[in-house]
């Protein structure tokens, strides 16, 4: 059982993967099946005054999406190496931002459960991926902590402390 427990992880991860990576033959290829999503979630978008926002050359263009699902199974197979846990950590976190649009298309806007006739097939696969990322969130929260912190140091400034050799004398029982 503690093996399985182990392993988790990385099978999430491989399952995340692959889901995103046999994605891609249809996003970047602009193959019918992604013309008819990404087209019905163009209009709409123009429907509520942003048009072209999913186009091919939109801001969340099928091209976009599929080159953070790209970052997403990279980082979540490189970190499968144990050196490398954090990468894992933040694939989850991309893993789940663009699942959590997924789903959210999905269910909200005229897209529909079934854009494709599929049987629901790509929604299913959306949440289990959204839900794999969501777990792997919980398993890598210290990695996540870790990254935080990084971010932290590196952006805000830190709080100088005085090395004592550049503290000045104390002159208090000193005679002038």
């Amino acid at each position: 059982m503690s093996r399985l427990k182990a392993l988790s992880p990385h099978i999430i991860a491989v399952v995340a993967s692959l889901v995103f990576l046999d994605s891609l033959r249809f996003k970047f290829t602009n193959a019918p099946e992604t013309q008819v999503i990404f087209g019905k979630l163009d209009a709409w978008a123009a429907s509520l005054g942003a048009p072209g926002l999913f186009a091919q050359t939109g801001l969340f263009s099928q091209y976009v999406i599929g080159t953070a699902e790209l970052a997403a199974a990279t980082c979540l197979l490189i970190g499968i190496h144990p050196a490398l846990r954090r990468f894992q950590a933040l694939g989850a976190l991309i893993a789940f931002a663009v699942m959590s649009g997924a789903v959210n298309f999905h269910l909200w806007t005229p897209l529909g459960i079934d854009p494709n006739a599929d049987g629901g097939g790509l929604f299913m696969m959306a949440c289990v991926v959204w839900a794999g990322a969501l777990a792997l969130i919980a398993i890598r929260r210290r990695e996540l902590a870790a990254i935080g912190q990084g971010l932290k140091t590196a952006i805000l400034p830190q709080p100088s402390v005085p090395s004592p050799a550049l503290q000045p004398p104390d002159l208090q029982g000193a005679r002038l």
